[in-house]
């Protein structure tokens, strides 16, 4: 799954770890869902899309 934090994340002036400590998870979390290499649960992708302000469909999608 492909998604689109690095670039929200950015446009609201947040560092990796302030993202982190918002949404109670490590800075290596976040890092690893900006490379794509971790696929957070439903719950974590929820947080994420209510804190940047966006649906959830609209950060995460499938790649093709």
């Amino acid at each position: 799954m492909k998604n689109c934090i690095k670039e929200l994340r950015r446009a609201r002036g947040l560092r990796q770890e302030d993202l982190a400590g918002l949404l109670g998870v490590s800075r290596q979390t976040i890092v690893a869902m900006e490379n794509n290499k971790y696929d957070p649960t439903l719950e974590l992708a929820m947080k994420v899309a209510r804190l940047l302000g966006q649906p959830v469909e609209s950060i995460f999608f499938l790649q093709e």
